[in-house]
């Protein structure tokens, strides 16, 4: 890979600490993964700026540390927060982030239970 003296980097200069990105939906094929300022690119800031409604329709939620080389989708941990700290609160998940909750959270899967057919005898 070539590196170029001009080229900045989109690392944080601590290079060991945990960055979060939000991949947001604007509708109409326009998702993009939103620009945070460094100092508001961990876990805690992100949940935050969900329940202040800074984001329209957040679709899945990545973590990723460049010293430890690691990166994973963190959304079903997120949408968990979010519901953890609604319920704390008493109150209901902002309707702009019910999709995203519900789609990580697995509470609501449709399931088809299977019925028992009964022959009933002809009379």
């Amino acid at each position: 890979m070539r590196h170029s003296a001009w080229t900045s980097s989109i690392v944080p200069n601590n290079d060991d600490r945990n960055v979060y990105i939000v991949l947001d939906d604007f509708g109409d094929n326009h998702r993009v993964f939103r620009e945070t300022d460094v100092e508001r690119a961990d876990l805690e800031a992100v949940v935050m700026a969900m329940l202040e409604g800074e984001y329209r329709n957040p679709l899945r939620v990545v973590g990723f540390n460049t010293a430890e080389g690691w990166s994973q989708d963190v959304s079903a941990d997120v949408a968990h927060e979010v519901r953890q700290r609604c319920d704390l609160q008493m109150r209901d998940v902002p309707f702009y982030l019910e999709d995203f909750v519900a789609r990580y959270e697995g509470r609501f899967h449709d399931v088809q239970l299977p019925l028992p057919m009964r022959l009933v005898p002809p009379i």
